[in-house]
């Protein structure tokens, strides 16, 4: 009897023993950077590939958007462009006429200066030389004013094609990051307009285990440490992974009501997140808890 009742007793110790080694010091939920996807510019969707549960990588395409109007407006600001520049060209072949007339007359005027000093020509004959460089430099000097409005007007076509080349570039949609698609708001041939939703992409390679520790625990933990993360598994018990904290919150808050129970809703916790890698496991929102591995408590 007494043999039986240490067995007894040993037994109780043991599951004790081994409830308090499985017991998690957190728990919480998983959660994946997700990013939603929208239009830039208004428009037919003319293609869109994604398809939900599939991987997408960091530039793959996820939508071509209609740009018939945007190339229309573009070959008419080339054409326009095109007209400027012939002005300017039109103004530079004026003041090459010019200039030459005024070289001619240059030669005119120092044969005239010799000969006047030798009373073979008058003052009048010199004066209206000089009179007609005069005119001929105001003229180069009013073309120059235009030739510096048409450039002007040039600069201004060139910005309108820039910015008409920045809009067929959004009609472009790209993933901005490696990830899976979890959830389209789009199909080929929809209207869509500038910010709305086209798809929700999120990274499951490494995600994340938040959990809230209390004041006592947190002197135990610290940034970069690695714990184990365990998650439900059926029969078997728990499936493991190896976490590191990657932020802890620099102010306390109280417990969220959605984990805790009333009487604790009143605790201050700290806010803590756990990186794991995904081995394709891990969902977004699934419950799970940490365990600090005694060698840093």
């Amino acid at each position: 009897m007494k043999t039986r009742s240490l067995i007894i007793i040993a037994a109780v110790l043991l599951v004790g023993c081994k409830n308090k080694a499985d017991k998690a010091d957190a728990f919480g939920n998983f959660e994946a950077t997700e990013v939603i996807i929208s239009a830039e510019t208004n428009g037919r969707i003319l293609q869109f590939d994604p398809v939900e549960g599939v991987k997408v990588e960091n530039g793959s395409m996820i939508a071509l958007i209609d740009t018939t109007v945007l190339h229309l407006q573009k070959a008419e600001i080339d054409a326009g462009m095109k007209s400027v520049i012939t002005r300017i060209s039109s103004i530079n072949a004026q003041n090459d006429i010019l200039n030459q007339q005024i070289e001619n007359l240059n030669v005119n005027i120092s044969r005239i200066g010799k000969m006047l000093k030798d009373d073979a020509a008058t003052q009048k004959q010199y004066d209206d030389l000089t009179g007609q460089v005069a005119v001929l430099q105001r003229q180069i000097t009013a073309n120059n004013t235009q030739k510096t409005s048409v450039a002007a007007e040039l600069s201004v076509n060139r910005s309108r094609k820039a910015s008409v080349n920045e809009q067929i570039r959004r009609c472009t949609i790209t993933s901005p990051l490696k990830g899976t698609v979890i959830e389209k708001y789009s199909e080929a041939g929809e209207i869509t307009a500038a910010g709305k939703p086209l798809v929700k992409i999120a990274d499951l390679s490494v995600i994340k285990l938040k959990v809230f520790v209390s004041g006592a625990q947190l002197g135990k933990i610290k940034t970069g440490q690695k714990c184990t993360v365990r998650i439900d598994n059926g029969e078997k018990g728990f499936s493991s992974f190896t976490g590191t904290i990657s932020y802890i919150s620099e102010k306390a808050e109280f417990t969220p009501k959605i984990i805790q129970t009333k009487e604790e809703r009143v605790i201050l916790v700290y806010a803590l997140n756990i990186d794991v890698i995904n081995d394709g496991t891990l969902k977004s929102g699934m419950p799970g808890e940490a365990i600090f591995t005694s060698e840093n408590k």
